[in-house]
């Protein structure tokens, strides 16, 4: 939430420095509208949260109820997809699927392959020796995860930093919840970072624009987002008053 909030202003203020063209407002009945129309759309994070929250279905299966009401919500309410479009999404999906599970499989071995070489420990014990200090050991872990971020991707990265990472911020009083969110903001960050950058080369291939020309416009981005990662490392409460609420 806090991070939306701050790329909101920012878009904002780039926008009008920019010049970039503006539409006129439809006015609240028309807004009103949209918002009736939207409403299909929006009851799949009511029926997400509230079916985890009461205990109806766990997270894991809400993620299947959310594919099948977006497919019907899609299908007969606003009726905006074909049956060529859904054939390509099915496929899109089992590729991507194929290759998470893939990943998942290596990352198994891979972290067998650090329990037995005691990998975890070790660093631990790296890291102790230069501080204890709980907030220089985040800010070194902020500096690897950015670094990592830039050429590999987000999937992978979570798979293979937790089982090292987590045991070590835990020794040091982190809740895993605050390294989560810590962790999830950094490999963003690095999604939208060259060399590797999936979304901004999409974002470009949309545009049509080169990369390098993509980069100077979003850098007032980047230095937001840094800001907010700063923030949440440092201040845990924003990122654990949240989930302090379905405890």
């Amino acid at each position: 939430l806090l991070l939306a909030v701050a790329l909101m202003i920012t878009a904002y203020i780039v926008a009008v420095k920019r010049g970039y063209p503006t539409e006129v407002f439809p006015g609240f009945r028309r807004a009103f509208e949209y918002f009736l129309i939207s409403i299909p759309g929006l009851m799949l994070i009511v029926i997400i949260f509230g079916g985890v929250r009461s205990g109806v279905f766990t997270a894991t299966e809400s993620s299947c109820i959310a594919v099948i009401y977006a497919l019907l919500v899609t299908l007969l309410v606003y009726r905006s997809l074909t049956w060529k479009e859904f054939v390509h999404s099915v496929l899109g999906a089992v590729r991507t699927t194929s290759m998470v599970l893939f990943i998942i499989g290596a990352a198994a071995s891979f972290g067998w392959l650090m329990a037995y070489l005691r990998v975890a420990p070790i660093l631990t014990d790296m890291i102790s020796q230069l501080t204890t200090d709980p907030l220089m050991i985040l800010l070194l872990i902020n500096v690897m995860l950015l670094l990592l971020g830039t050429f590999m991707d987000m999937g992978p990265l979570i798979i293979i930093t937790t089982p090292i990472f987590l045991p070590m911020v835990q020794k040091f009083g982190v809740d895993p919840v605050h390294f989560g969110v810590i962790m999830i903001l950094n490999l963003g960050i690095g999604l939208n970072t060259p060399p590797l950058g999936p979304v901004q080369f999409v974002a470009a291939a949309v545009g049509k624009i080169s990369i390098w020309t993509a980069m100077k416009s979003v850098w007032p981005f980047y230095l937001v987002g840094l800001i907010v990662l700063g923030l949440v490392t440092y201040i845990p409460a924003l990122s654990l008053w949240l989930p302090s609420l379905f405890r």
